[in-house]
């Protein structure tokens, strides 16, 4: 299958996901998937966009979090609803939401070590800044294992879920979707994946919440689940040496 064209709509395909040592490309959403959410980095970001909110539109605390979350659920993410409804700037917005205390997360060495053993291109798709991404792999001590990071200015601030940003994704990367596993913390978000043809991976933690809306939505897109990162791409390994022993390093 050759690189598929940016369009708003993704073609469907209903083609069972190939077995994982077909896979030669992996894309990693960032926030809650590279590091738990327990880790309470991203409620900081949360508390910084409520604080913009309130600052730009002159609105009390109270009044900006029920339009943050009204516009993260109408389109995507907030600063996608800020643009389209106020012109916000999204630069500004992105540079003072993420000036946040990184050094909570800890570094990840069973990842490291794991991301270090999985072939194939590794890349990072957020609805975050490039700059964020950067500083978060610093931080957990991954950034040698990923080739690019696509953010949301790469995807002309469409955010995930919309179809757009992943089509965008795949051209820019030259992306073949049915040798691409992608992983996410967000249910809804692997959603227009599987319907590219990738493989899907939902990375989840119990007491967290994982749909991004509807919690008892259908989860027939996701083809595999894990709450161990690190652990299931252990496995994924081993087992692909074990079926390959020739071809794997």
């Amino acid at each position: 299958m050759g690189v598929m064209k940016a369009s708003p709509d993704l073609p469907s395909d209903d083609r069972p996901p190939p077995p994982l040592q077909d896979i030669d490309a992996w894309v990693f959403d960032l926030d809650n998937t590279l590091y738990p959410a327990s880790s309470n980095l991203f409620p900081q970001i949360d508390v910084r966009m409520r604080r913009f909110i309130a600052e730009a539109l002159h609105l009390s605390l109270d009044d900006a979090y029920v339009l943050q979350k009204r516009y993260y659920h109408q389109y995507g993410t907030t600063l996608r609803g800020l643009m389209l409804t106020h012109d916000i700037e999204p630069d500004d917005f992105l540079s003072y939401v993420h000036d946040i205390d990184y050094s909570i997360l800890p570094p990840a060495p069973m990842l490291d070590q794991a991301l270090g053993r999985l072939p194939g291109r590794k890349l990072i798709f957020t609805n975050g800044s490039e700059r964020h991404a950067q500083n978060v792999l610093a931080r957990l001590g991954l950034t040698r294992h990923f080739d690019a990071v696509f953010d949301i200015r790469a995807a002309g601030y469409i955010p995930k879920p919309d179809a757009e940003s992943y089509a965008i994704m795949i051209e820019r990367h030259g992306l073949d979707p049915h040798r691409t596993a992608m992983f996410e913390d967000i249910a809804r978000n692997l959603l227009p994946a599987a319907i590219a043809g990738m493989t899907t991976i939902w990375v989840r933690e119990d007491g967290h919440s994982h749909w991004g809306g509807d919690e008892t939505a259908d989860l027939s897109h996701v083809h595999h689940v894990t709450g161990d990162l690190a652990g299931w791409l252990d496995a994924v390994v081993d087992a692909r040496r074990a079926a390959l022993p020739a071809a794997l390093p």
